[in-house]
């Protein structure tokens, strides 16, 4: 069933509540072919390019490429670093909405845990076409470390959740050792001063959903300390999937 806003609005009606304003200005047609290209990106497995998008609808290049950047400034679609399309902030938190909300309450046991044994800050992330997004945290109880990340979009390459999802999503050769292990680390990476490790949190049909985290700073979190933490990172991890509906431990590494 579609979710609803503070309004009382469906996800639906509220898309086309951002489109509305397309009408008045241009016409059931504009609003019709913009409709059709925000269907071909949100179907789309991967982030396309306006050629592709064109091609797709039977539309001028030109014409496209207007229609794709008033959706983009709405919203509803956003262009990654190589300029491909992919669905915006607005579609993303519609996805989100249900599954983010059942997500946090189901993690939150973990999240407690977790940072209650390691005294660091514990996030829980989820994929997006532009990086990871953080959907909620338990705060470290030390003060050096103690960053808000909830709402914040980090890097898939120097982060520990970006790696961990990328590695058990993709499948590629480069993400062999991280499943084989089961968790990611970045130490240095997305900042100096900064270590991370990430376990994957798998959803009913063995994808990775999800990411859950440990972050603190690499005088804290050394690789003596990394190597402790890991085994109880992973069981937590494994214990939201199952509550998720995945079975599967060490999800097909």
């Amino acid at each position: 069933m579609a979710g609803r806003d503070q309004s009382g609005l469906t996800n639906v009606e509220l898309v086309f509540h951002h489109m509305g304003w397309m009408a008045a200005e241009t016409g059931t047609q504009a609003i019709d072919r913009a409709a059709e290209l925000l269907v071909s990106v949100v179907e789309s497995t991967r982030p396309l390019g306006v050629g592709e998008l064109a091609k797709s609808c039977g539309l001028p290049k030109s014409t496209t490429s207007r229609l794709v950047g008033a959706l983009e400034r709405r919203g509803l679609v956003q262009r990654a670093g190589d300029r491909r399309v992919a669905p915006g902030p607005v579609l993303l938190r519609f996805a989100h909405r249900d599954l983010g909300a059942s997500l946090v309450e189901l993690a939150l046991p973990a999240l407690r845990t977790l940072a209650e044994l390691s005294g660091e800050t514990i996030n829980l992330g989820v994929p997006t076409p532009l990086g990871v997004e953080h959907l909620a945290q338990e705060d470290s109880r030390h003060f050096m470390g103690g960053t808000n990340w909830i709402g914040r979009r980090v890097p898939y390459a120097t982060t520990a959740n970006g790696k961990v999802l990328q590695a058990f999503n993709s499948r590629s050769a480069d993400g062999a050792a991280i499943r084989e292990r089961g968790y990611a680390t970045a130490v240095d990476e997305l900042e100096q001063g900064l270590a991370a490790l990430a376990a994957p949190i798998f959803g009913p049909d063995g994808d990775a959903v999800a990411a859950l985290s440990i972050s603190g700073p690499t005088i804290r979190l050394t690789r003596e300390r990394i190597l402790e933490l890991a085994p109880q990172l992973i069981t937590q991890a494994a214990q939201v999937s199952e509550r998720l509906g995945h079975h599967d431990k060490r999800g097909a590494a």
